[in-house]
């Protein structure tokens, strides 16, 4: 085989590997493009609807009449009915843990007095803030309502037993299919509770 013909040879091989990697390249990258697409919205609803159990990390701002406080807590869920909230900032009430389990309340605290968690921190106590409650109230709420924005479903829940925390919307991301923020309104529609999902993770 003479220098040309092997120069040939090798030109065509070459070729048809580089055709090869363009359309693995493509597809590749046509398959990752489409994941956040191929569940319609009322997928992605039935799936939040229908968790077992997750793991969050949340950024909380609180308001009252006084003044606005701002928390990172992490949340624990397992269905049916046990739920763990840890305090991860700020530092002077780091380490604060509450886990329900059915009935029964346990607040773990290495650093501050038990009773001034009641006292000032009645929102911690509180399960408003859970994914899971969110999610009951709407199942259970005659008037619930969705819409979609953009590349988010919007989930609207009202519970009229109780003004400060009366009115939820959760955001739903279409691309992740998971939740990104949760806002919060009393009976006059004032924003109480803000939610941001800096981490979601589910575990079916």
């Amino acid at each position: 085989m003479n220098k040309n013909k092997l120069l040939k040879r090798i030109i065509v091989i070459i070729f048809f590997i580089i055709i090869f990697l363009f359309i693995f390249f493509c597809i590749n990258k046509s398959k990752k493009m489409k994941i956040g697409n191929t569940m319609s919205s009322q997928e992605i609803m039935d799936n939040i609807l229908n968790i077992s159990a997750y793991e969050t990390i949340i950024e909380v701002e609180i308001n009252s009449n006084k003044n606005t406080n701002k928390y990172i807590i992490k949340q624990k869920y397992i269905a049916p009915n046990i739920s763990e909230q840890e305090v991860l900032e700020p530092e002077n009430i780091q380490g604060i843990k509450i886990t329900k389990k059915e009935n029964e309340l346990k607040v773990e605290n290495s650093k501050l007095n038990i009773s001034k968690i009641y006292n000032h921190y009645e929102y911690m106590t509180d399960n408003c803030m859970d994914l899971n409650t969110f999610i009951d109230n709407y199942k259970a709420d005659n008037k619930k309502h969705w819409e979609e924005k953009d590349n988010e479903i919007l989930l609207f829940t009202e519970n009229e037993e109780n003004k400060y925390t009366r009115y939820k919307t959760l955001y739903i991301s279409k691309e992740t299919g998971k939740p990104t923020k949760m806002e919060i309104k009393d009976n006059s529609k004032r924003r109480i509770i803000y939610i941001l999902y800096k981490e979601v993770k589910f575990n079916k």
